[in-house]
């Protein structure tokens, strides 16, 4: 819910299943946006065919008429109603989807790892060795630099979030989809390979990599901060501006632990991490990126509020910023069947990649090494 996610996001999340003396990997979590699937009745919440959760009979009294809001069905709440107001999250029908709509999301995806390249990444063609070596410039300490980068990330991500109203207004709901991904997508690769390339460069403050259990503690934490950080991936479509791009008020699956779990997730990655690394540039970064993510909760918050009004108001009644807080005091009831809201494919895809992301690790730091930032 809180800033928006970005397509190269998920490449660096995870450990790398042996590392060099003093090496390991990296990832900032720039997230992307999804697409949801309103609800159509009681009962009848679209989802992965294997995986259709059926909901109490309290959480599925609806009382009152649906509307609808930045172009997604929500419902109008009363005071003391504890119907789901907001979007089942993660649902997913195999039947509904279109091959020519993946067709199209193929092409964009190719066309926009192409312009990457060409205009960013390549030493030859591209302005990101110029952007590091303009940021780089400002001062020799790597912990200044990664904080840098990851400002200049977090003002033009979450200043472009912040004027999301005002900018589909003005050019559509695709167009500025294009734009926002068209900035952020080159600043988080930035981001993300300097640090790789200098997560070693800072003062050493602790050493544990060679205690037992805590690779196993820092990789298994990192396998659970994706699950929290990708909750608004599961509609690519609408990542790639296939489908109209919107603005989702999520309500089932992780929203029942957090309402804010890419906050969650970039706190798990980075206490993880930092405890791996143990160094002045880890504990930068993860101040930068932590610091970003809280001020999205705020932001987050702000612009639901602004988008849904009194549906925001029902959703946030009975869900919480910490975790399992609101399921604690009683305020969240979830269902007997809970885990079904996440045998869903967008789940089992997320789990896929990021097993990938793991053993992909030596690749992509060589990747990194090689462009020299």
């Amino acid at each position: 819910m809180a800033s928006s996610n970005l397509l190269s996001s998920s490449i660096l999340l995870s450990l790398s299943p042996k590392f060099p003396k003093g090496r390991t990997g990296f990832a900032g979590s720039f997230p992307l946006l999804s697409r949801p699937k309103p609800p159509k009745a009681p009962n009848q919440w679209s989802s992965f065919t294997f995986a259709t959760p059926k909901y109490s009979t309290n959480l599925l009294r609806f009382h009152s008429e649906t509307r609808a809001v930045g172009g997604t069905e929500v419902k109008e709440a009363s005071a003391g109603d504890d119907a789901l107001v907001g979007e089942d999250s993660a649902a997913f029908e195999l039947g509904e989807q279109k091959l020519a709509s993946w067709v199209y999301f193929t092409v964009i995806l190719g066309a926009v790892l192409f312009a990457l390249d060409a205009l960013w990444i390549n030493p030859s063609t591209g302005y990101g060795a110029a952007f590091i070596s303009a940021v780089s410039s400002v001062s020799e300490s790597p912990e200044v630099v990664v904080l840098i980068l990851v400002l200049i990330f977090a003002v033009i991500h979450s200043g472009l979030a912040s004027l999301r109203d005002t900018f589909e207004k003005l050019i559509g709901e695709r167009a500025y989809r294009v734009l926002f991904a068209g900035v952020s997508l080159p600043l988080a690769v930035s981001s993300i390979v300097y640090f790789i390339n200098h997560r070693y460069d800072g003062t050493q403050l602790w050493q544990v990599q060679s205690v037992p259990g805590v690779h196993q503690l820092v990789w298994v934490s990192s396998f659970i901060s994706f699950f929290f950080l990708y909750p608004s991936t599961f509609n690519l479509l609408e990542v790639a501006a296939v489908d109209k791009p919107k603005m989702h008020l999520w309500e089932t699956g992780i929203m029942r632990i957090t309402r804010h779990p890419q906050m969650v997730g970039q706190v798990i990655w980075c206490l993880a991490h930092t405890l791996w690394i143990g160094n002045s540039v880890a504990v930068a970064a993860s101040i930068g990126l932590i610091g970003h993510h809280l001020f999205g909760v705020w932001n987050g918050d702000r612009r639901l509020a602004a988008r849904y009004g009194d549906a925001f108001d029902a959703v946030k009644s009975r869900t919480s910023i910490i975790p399992f807080a609101a399921i604690l005091d009683g305020r969240q009831r979830v269902p007997k069947d809970y885990h079904k809201e996440f045998l869903r494919l967008p789940y089992l895809t997320i789990t896929a990649l990021t097993l990938g992301a793991y053993y992909a690790h030596p690749l992509m730091q060589a990747s990194s090494f090689g462009l020299h930032w």
